[in-house]
């Protein structure tokens, strides 16, 4: 007779099967605020109470890391004052999130080109992460100023000043702004957009991408959770049979 091991679920989730890092590909804030009638800030603003849940949440649930794609190079080619906008969102995020992370035993680690912050800006996220580096459950690894070709070009001019003589994958890997972290095994991307937009290009090969039509601002813990239900239902093979 064989006796089968009951798993233990969590809101249909099998904790025994969690992924190790999910990506949150943060899309929608501005057609959220057009379908309502607001001004485009109000749905950047919503968009970071939904980046607090969103985070609290996978600390809940002790995923080991956890990227979000807060702004991207291209991100910076928008009107100015939408940038400036954004800019002092993030900064407040920084701020307050100190916190937050502390709570739930998160550290922050960055992801992206810091010079292309404005300095009081970078200096905030600097302090955040500094102060919540003591923090061992969960990685939130923010993508600011980031691009995934971009990544790439750095990671080689960075090789090539360090006269690397032999290539290997886990050389390239050492030299990302992921180094260190394992690959994602889901890239969760809101709104319903079926596109990774230059985000961790090289990390994702075999992650499993999950697209659901809800705009970032209404993502709540339950989306967290049916995201990993999702994932936890994929057949991964990794190119075997």
């Amino acid at each position: 007779m064989f006796y089968w091991k009951k798993r233990k679920l969590k809101n249909g989730i099998d904790m025994s099967k969690l992924p190790k890092h999910i990506g949150f590909i943060m899309d929608g804030n501005g057609r959220w605020a057009k379908k309502r009638g607001l001004p485009r800030s109000l749905g950047h603003r919503e968009g970071v109470n939904a980046l607090k849940r969103v985070v609290k949440r996978c600390c809940e649930l002790n995923i080991p890391v956890v990227s979000l794609y807060a702004l991207s190079t291209e991100n910076l080619k928008r009107p100015q004052e939408e940038v400036n906008y954004i800019f002092k969102l993030i900064k407040e995020f920084a701020e307050e999130s100190i916190k937050l992370l502390n709570e739930n035993n998160c550290s922050l680690r960055l992801m992206g080109d810091l010079t292309l912050l404005p300095d009081d800006v970078r200096e905030v996220f600097f302090k955040a992460v500094n102060e919540t580096k003591q923090n061992t459950k969960t990685i939130l690894n923010m993508g600011l100023c980031y691009g995934a070709r971009h990544e790439l070009v750095q990671a080689f001019e960075r090789m090539r000043a360090d006269n690397v003589q032999k290539i290997t994958e886990s050389v390239i890997s050492s030299y990302l702004y992921t180094s260190g972290l394992p690959d994602p095994d889901l890239i969760v991307r809101a709104s319903g957009e079926c596109r990774l937009s230059n985000f961790m290009m090289y990390q994702v090969a075999y992650s499993e991408l999950y697209f659901p039509e809800k705009f970032w601002p209404d993502f709540t813990s339950a989306d967290v959770d049916e995201a990993i239900v999702t994932f936890q239902k994929r057949n991964r093979r990794f190119g075997n049979v």
